[in-house]
């Protein structure tokens, strides 16, 4: 009877150990299918284009990159198993000759020929109004002389007329926004995607197939979600990062589009957000902006975005259902970048 006990015993412990390495196994799939590998940093602009300029002779170019290259760096020292790529690593991007443009596609073909799993634009913002609030005010009278008809019935008046002086106050524009692609740009989108080498991205995907033509009916479809979820995976960073800079005290203006459409966001087969880190033309800010203490924190806020996005696309693929305390989006257009 106990050679029976002991052999039940011990099937048994060879079935729960049977099924605990398969459960491991297929977390640990699941899990791969999610792995973030490469994320592209793209430090806005870059000389001969600097981008906006500040109040105080800083411009955009210059805190991009300084935010980015912090940025890179946490990356690189905290998660060792992503491998960062800069679009540029100095004031010049390599394209440097191209009109911005050309700088652009550039990036984009970067970022896809790379292979990223994320892009990620890092910007600084303007008012269109270079910080400044236009008034005038009456300030006195003057008299002015006019004439009426010709010849001998030509004859001359005067008139009063109020003397205006014009003056500017900081419009204040403060906060952070950060942009997704505009849903009017879907098609392009879906047209990188589809043009992309589709099986070569790190993120597995059952609607992704190597042995499709580009141009079948299949791979279009498969594009398509793989767009749908690109924009649910933008839009879930975005928020996440926002989250982060209102968690620092920012004024939080949102996750928002550009019905234009801003290129390297719709050109990019991937996930892709664009960070405006403030306002350079409020001196407040561009303070901020310009101190090692400001772009950590930018940075910092950023990073932890990374973080925990990754951390819900592997609770997904654990079965755990996760999503940002935040869902919102704001249409609104700013700024050209």
């Amino acid at each position: 009877m106990w050679k029976k006990v002991l052999k039940f015993f011990f099937v048994g412990l060879l079935a729960i150990g049977i099924n605990t390495v398969s459960a491991q196994d297929n977390n640990a799939n699941a899990h791969r299918g999610t792995q973030i590998k490469t994320i592209i940093v793209d430090p806005g602009h870059g000389l001969p284009d600097p981008g906006n300029q500040g109040k105080d002779g800083s411009n955009e170019s210059d805190i991009a990159l300084a935010i980015g290259q912090k940025l890179a760096q946490k990356i690189k020292d905290s998660l060792p198993g992503i491998n960062v790529l800069m679009t540029r690593n100095d004031a010049y991007l390599p394209t440097h000759m191209l009109n911005k443009d050309q700088a652009n596609r550039w990036r984009a073909n970067f970022a896809n020929e790379n292979h990223g799993d994320l892009f990620i634009s890092i910007h600084v913002n303007d008012d269109g109004r270079n910080g400044k609030e236009w008034h005038s005010e009456v300030v006195g009278h003057e008299t002015k002389v006019y004439y009426t008809g010709k010849g001998k019935r030509r004859k001359r008046h005067t008139r009063s007329v109020p003397v205006y002086r014009r003056y500017s106050t900081p419009t204040g524009v403060v906060g952070t926004e950060t942009y997704i692609w505009s849903v009017s740009k879907n098609d392009s989108k879906t047209n990188v995607v589809k043009d992309s080498d589709i099986g070569e991205f790190s993120e597995t995907d059952s609607t992704a197939d190597s042995t499709q033509t580009y141009d079948s009916p299949e791979a279009q479809i498969a594009a398509s979600i793989r767009m749908r979820k690109y924009f649910e995976r933008s839009l879930m960073l975005g928020t996440l990062i926002q989250n982060n800079f209102a968690a620092q005290g920012r004024v939080d203006r949102g996750v928002r589009q550009r019905p234009k459409g801003i290129w390297v966001l719709q050109a990019t087969a991937m996930p892709s957000v664009l960070v405006e880190t403030g306002f350079n033309c409020n001196e407040e800010e561009e303070d901020y902006l310009t101190s090692a203490e400001g772009q950590n924190e930018v940075a910092s806020a950023i990073f932890r975005a990374i973080v925990q996005y990754q951390a819900i696309l592997t609770q997904r693929s654990l079965g755990i259902s996760s999503v940002p305390n935040r869902n919102t989006l704001d249409s609104n257009t700013n700024k050209q970048n």
